[in-house]
């Protein structure tokens, strides 16, 4: 199930005002240059800005999401109707053959259970034309993000069209490695307060590979990102024949 950030309807057009730097996209949006990809699908999408940004390229975009909520602010975009979107996730995706499969910020983290995680890779890879690539991000476990979370728990504020001031409340709730959890309060003008909690999985390189090697899928390079040099893992794979 998404996160409430993602699902609740309050809370997902809050998503891109709180979250407005994705320079971190500029990276997926090389490497599909990088493998001559013209097919496209973005796995947990949300609100859709790498799937617009894509498809802004000339590139066909699917961008599949479980949360409905997201996507409802996906399509309400300008130029959303370029894009196909699918309320979903890679385990309910209908035939594809796409050349790259995305999974930016935290997807690759939030399937906690080894069963869901390998569901999602064996689904990715049937959507994956021969020879088709895998490009994810995961934060490095030995990094320790969330001790750099915790010490920035005071939370942030926006202003947000339509509905004014919005102040969030954070806090890491639980380290128990390889699980981090923790929990947004956003507070809206007139008092409602609407909580959201998420927990993701700090999976280390070994565990990467070895699960995309189950799944079927060869790593090629493994980078640094760009936007967080040192902190989190840029991995590509592409599909084995």
């Amino acid at each position: 199930m998404p996160d409430p950030i993602f699902a609740d309807p309050r809370l997902a057009p809050l998503y891109d005002v709180f979250d407005d730097d994705r320079a971190d996209l500029e990276l997926y949006r090389a490497v599909a240059r990088e493998v001559g990809a013209r097919r496209v699908l973005d796995v947990g999408c949300g609100t859709g800005t790498l799937a617009l940004l894509l498809a802004g390229d000339g590139l066909a975009v699917t961008g599949v999401d479980p949360a409905a909520a997201s996507l409802d602010v996906a399509r309400a975009k300008p130029g959303a109707d370029r894009v196909t979107w699918l309320h979903g996730d890679a385990t309910t995706l209908p035939p594809l053959a796409v050349d790259l499969v995305t999974m930016t910020g935290n997807v690759a983290q939030v399937f906690l259970e080894d069963a869901d995680w390998s569901a999602t890779l064996r689904g990715i890879r049937a959507a994956l034309a021969p020879g088709g690539h895998l490009v994810l991000e995961t934060r490095r476990p030995e990094a320790r993000a969330w001790e750099a979370w915790a010490e920035g728990e005071a939370g942030s504020e926006r202003d947000v069209p339509g509905t004014g001031r919005v102040v969030e409340e954070f806090a890491v709730t639980a380290v128990t490695l390889p699980l981090v959890s923790f929990r947004s309060v956003f507070r809206f003008p007139d008092g409602t307060e609407v909580p959201s909690a998420s927990t993701l999985r700090f999976r280390t390189l070994a565990e990467v590979r070895a699960s995309l090697a189950a799944a079927g899928l060869t790593v090629v390079d493994v980078r640094d990102a760009p936007d967080r040099p040192g902190l989190e893992h840029v991995v590509l794979a592409r599909r084995g024949d």
